[in-house]
């Protein structure tokens, strides 16, 4: 129960749990989703008395909310098992020293490992296609990359280029200094061109708004920008950037775009306890160089909590 992350221990799991159990004849999916909500990443306050209810919690009620605890928590783990979680994963090799004996050993791992997609840089994008055909692992690529300083109909083309070339995604980074300058016009069109470049081709576009180099504002209205102007996810950070992912730049990032779009946490996601994590907070995609260690983490974690 280790994404319960309570501040009073005991009494503030059961506070959780019995909000939980009042919401338990919703259906499924939707229970499932307030629950996150309700506990996924953030700290439960001092647990109180429920309205109605004078003295302590009758004892019958305690075991009952704490025995729901623990089998929606076994629920949650399992949605993000071994066997589920390498489908969040982009298996990534963005280094400028890279070579084709590492792209075709990224393929593979992909592979064997099942991971969403390889994403690569846009010179190995024909590479990695060819190693992939026939395989449901799909290939993505950057945009733009790392700066997002090129001009639009630069990114634009870019994008044609990859997809011609066998891309189905397309990792964007936007025109930060245009954001924070406030020229929102400039940083919607920009994001319009890749998108209409890729969306004629049924590729999808994840907008890179490198969060560690923003306010919360500036991160919010990135989002939406990306969101007005159809893109299909937006990402956290390019690795090249002041920082990584962070908990709090994702849930920030799914609160703004609600569930109409996806959200890709990159950089820093090193092991299953930090992947877990991300996903809990809202992402549904994990661009990450050390898939094969969370996988094998998650498997053995897994494995724990069967015996």
């Amino acid at each position: 129960m280790g994404f319960l992350r309570t501040q009073d221990g005991f009494a503030g799991r059961c506070l959780v749990a019995a909000s939980f159990a009042e919401r338990w004849a919703r259906p499924r999916a939707q229970r499932r989703m307030s629950f996150l909500r309700a506990v996924g990443g953030l700290a439960i306050p001092k647990a109180q008395e429920p309205l109605g209810r004078p003295g302590l919690l009758p004892v019958v009620y305690m075991v009952a909310v704490c025995f729901l605890v623990a089998c929606v928590s076994r629920e949650s783990a399992h949605m993000i098992a071994s066997n589920e979680i390498r489908k969040y994963i982009d298996h990534t090799l963005l280094k400028p020293e890279a070579t084709p004996e590492d792209i075709a050993q990224l393929c593979a791992e992909a592979v064997e490992y099942g991971f969403a997609t390889v994403c690569v840089s846009p010179c190995f994008v024909q590479q990695a296609a060819q190693c992939l055909r026939g395989t449901p692992v799909h290939v993505c690529t950057v945009i733009g990359f790392p700066l997002g300083t090129t001009l639009p109909q630069v990114k634009a083309y870019e994008t044609e280029c990859a997809i011609e070339a066998g891309a189905t995604e397309v990792d964007m980074v936007i025109n930060l200094g245009a954001l924070k300058a406030g020229n929102h016009e400039l940083v919607q069109r920009d994001i319009e061109g890749v998108v209409r470049a890729a969306h004629a081709h049924d590729a999808l576009v994840k907008v890179i708004i490198e969060a560690a180099a923003l306010a919360d504002d500036e991160k919010v209205t990135a989002c939406s920008l990306a969101q007005a102007a159809d893109a299909d996810f937006v990402k956290t950070s390019t690795g090249y950037g002041p920082g990584g992912a962070s908990l709090h730049d994702v849930a920030l990032m799914r609160r703004t775009v609600g569930a109409s779009m996806g959200v890709k946490a990159s950089t820093g996601v090193r092991d299953y306890e930090t992947a877990n994590a991300m996903i809990e907070a809202g992402a549904n995609r994990l661009g990450v160089s050390r898939g094969i260690k969370i996988v094998r983490q998650a498997t053995e974690a897994q494995a724990r909590e069967g015996a």
